[in-house]
């Protein structure tokens, strides 16, 4: 019976002692370890990749987001969002739900549509999305022809969350960001010139333009001439 006992007993004090070593060295001392060298080697990316405006942190950025006009009614949770026309505008988000509160920024879930090629309800989207992309960025003396809308305008990434739009869809931007801001659009096509990427590794994906990058370096441009911070 003694011999049981101790046996147990020295079981069940074996077990605590891993217990308190796991949860020091995996609990602890890892977090602290990957963190440190995070915080080390690459502390941009470890916080978020964040970017700065100002003096205030506007985005991160990997995640897109949106640039809209202020609600008419803020209390009304069915006013459709305005997009803020002297910004340049990222891709749609559609995910896989939606919220019906924050209709800023109506996706809720990371996540493609899933709706097939031939989906009804993926057509009226697009063809919506293109009518509003003609409309928005047709401006005297230059206006948008259907086929000079590139897909990424008029479609959603696969997360719904992508930052990057393509050159084409940026260059389609330009005269409308120059006219509402009041600037000479060979400085704004410059400006994307300047914040267009090419492929990773020269092979891997698409030249890309990151929108909230593009939209920080559009607020300074704006801002030079006027002494704002």
């Amino acid at each position: 019976m003694n011999t049981s006992v101790r046996t147990t007993t020295r079981l069940l004090w074996a077990g605590l002692r891993a217990l308190l070593v796991l949860t020091v060295v995996c609990g602890v001392l890892y977090p602290l370890a990957v963190t440190g060298v995070a915080q080390g080697l690459f502390a941009h990316r470890a916080n978020g990749s964040e970017l700065t405006s100002g003096g205030k942190v506007v985005g991160s950025e990997l995640i897109g987001q949106s640039y809209l006009l202020p609600k008419r009614n803020p209390s009304d949770a069915t006013e459709p969002a305005r997009p803020d026309l002297r910004w340049f505008q990222p891709r749609p988000s559609r995910g896989l739900s939606t919220n019906t509160v924050n209709t800023q920024y109506r996706l809720l879930l990371s996540g493609a549509t899933n709706r097939a090629g031939d989906s009804e309800e993926l057509i009226r989207w697009v063809t919506e999305a293109k009518a509003e992309v003609i409309r928005d960025n047709s401006v005297p003396g230059h206006p948008i022809p259907p086929s000079a809308v590139p897909p990424d305008a008029v479609t959603s990434s696969g997360s719904g969350l992508d930052p990057d739009i393509s050159p084409a869809y940026a260059r389609l931007q330009v005269n409308r960001v120059a006219a509402r801001n009041h600037l000479p659009a060979e400085r704004v096509r410059a400006l994307v010139d300047a914040h267009t990427e090419g492929r990773t590794l020269g092979f891997i994906g698409e030249p890309r333009v990151n929108v909230l990058r593009l939209n920080v370096a559009l607020r300074a441009l704006t801002q030079e001439g006027t002494g704002k911070p």
